[in-house]
């Protein structure tokens, strides 16, 4: 690969992980849910810094091109990182109609408390 091609490579996964510690610090996202990312562009950047790495890989999972395994390993991890939040989701949906629920008894003993 061109060591420029790796330069700028490397450049944007420092700012991904400069962007990610941001969104901690600033508390836009999760501790937990940024895991994720670290780990993504952790591998993606033993991938640049090892050259023989992604063609060990490659063969050793029994692709014949490396663009296939990436983009097959791409797809599968966005299947799970999609089921994991449409979990995440349903469970706050149940907390959120449980809220409802409980405010809704609070405000209806209270007005019946001020008659």
């Amino acid at each position: 690969m061109n060591n420029h091609l790796i330069f700028y490579s490397l450049l944007f996964i420092f700012f991904i992980f400069i962007f990610i510690f941001y969104l901690i610090k600033r508390g836009k996202i999760n501790i937990r849910y940024s895991v994720i990312w670290f780990l993504l562009f952790g591998l993606l950047f033993i991938f640049l810094i090892i050259p023989g790495f992604l063609s060990i890989i490659t063969k050793l999972l029994g692709f014949s091109i490396a663009s296939n395994m990436i983009f097959s390993i791409l797809i599968a991890v966005l299947v799970i990182i999609n089921i994991y939040f449409t979990s995440v989701i349903s469970l706050q949906d149940k907390k959120i109609r449980s809220l409802v629920q409980e405010v809704s008894l609070l405000k209806k003993e209270s007005n019946d408390y001020e008659k």
